[in-house]
């Protein structure tokens, strides 16, 4: 094994590397490979084009070939503010230090906004695939709403180059169900033109703050998100990292049974393992988001959530103010050793 992971890890090595899954084992997932297009994808309706462009994001950066992703996402200026994400990095107003990052730290795509992704095209397109992300929540708006407003059309994403877009549906929010309707409407209209999807699956809702505790993150709600995420067609779903279970039964709404959370432990690879299981047991691929900059932690941070989500079965990572709030140099470095992770063969699923 990488001894390098073994030190970040530190004392939690054991806890992280030695865990057996034995409530959903891993007999029952579809972990990927490096025939993850040929025998997960072939066979759905998927057209050749989308499956061209599911190739081309697993074929590319230094994970091309082992079924893993390694996404560079930075859609935060729209989405946090173009200040608050860029002010401890000022180079990344500019769009193309953000596609260096993304092809220095040697991703498998870059995913972006209408904006940056346009403004240099014709330059990188063909460099390192694209993903075009088509809604945000801007925060101009006041008071701030859930809503998730198109920025563009799939054609446009289309014409620069892209391979694959995003989009963001905000379960649980009241504007959820409109944008269920709106995000199903591009993601068949990219598959028609032979792009690939992947839906951010992200909730939001006040009341699933309940007596002090935030269920946003909840196993039980996160995925039957990733659940309804792949119900609308998404290749790839992204979602936190759960951290918690019973967010149904705390808020008291919902359908549950007590089958359900005994298919769970409290170990985080255990709760991973159940958002797998939502995406049709990983035949939809889960990536993880590496969250936000906590400084010095972000390393140790990040390679934990690599390591939870490749031994429960997940298909990646995508990760973006970890990387891109920090030097250059640091960031590729960080990028590295996340994809270290799914390159080192003795970190199996567990």
């Amino acid at each position: 094994m990488n001894t390098k992971i073994e030190k970040i890890l530190g004392s939690e090595a054991s806890f992280y590397l030695d865990h057996v899954c034995r409530k959903i084992g891993k007999s029952l997932i579809h972990a990927p490979s490096s025939d993850t297009v040929d025998r997960l994808w072939v066979g759905t309706d998927r057209n050749v084009r989308t499956l061209c462009s599911l190739q081309t994001l697993l074929g590319h950066g230094r994970l091309a070939g082992t079924g893993y992703l390694s996404i560079l996402p930075v859609d935060q200026g729209i989405e946090h503010t173009a200040g608050a994400s860029f002010a401890p990095n000022p180079l990344y107003f500019d769009p193309e230090n953000i596609v260096r990052l993304a092809i220095e730290g040697g991703c498998n795509a870059v995913a972006s906004t209408f904006g940056v992704l346009g403004a240099v095209a014709r330059r990188y397109a063909h460099r390192i695939p694209f993903i075009v992300k088509l809604n945000h929540n801007e925060l101009v708006s006041y008071p701030n709403t859930y809503n998730q407003v198109m920025f563009g059309t799939v054609e446009e994403a289309w014409n620069m180059g892209a391979v694959a877009v995003g989009a963001t549906v905000y379960f649980g929010s009241p504007e959820s169900r409109a944008q269920l309707v709106e995000v199903a409407g591009a993601f068949e209209r990219a598959h028609e033109l032979g792009m690939a999807t992947i839906l951010w699956c992200y909730l939001r809702n006040g009341a699933f703050k309940k007596d002090g505790t935030d269920y946003h993150a909840a196993a039980d709600l996160t995925g039957q998100a990733d659940h309804l995420g792949v119900t609308i067609q998404a290749d790839i779903v992204k979602q936190k990292l759960p951290s918690g279970n019973g967010g149904f039964r705390a808020v008291g709404f919902g359908k549950t049974s007590d089958a359900m959370y005994d298919l769970t432990t409290d170990h985080p690879i255990d709760l991973c393992r159940y958002q797998v299981a939502n995406g049709y047991m990983g035949r939809v691929g889960l990536i993880n988001s590496g969250g936000e900059s906590h400084g010095a932690d972000d390393l140790h941070d990040a390679v934990v959530t690599a390591v939870v989500n490749k031994r429960a079965g997940g298909m990646g990572l995508i990760s973006g103010r970890k990387a891109f709030q920090r030097p250059m140099s640091e960031g590729v470095e960080l990028l590295h050793a996340i994809q270290d992770v799914y390159l080192d063969g003795d970190i199996t699923v567990a």
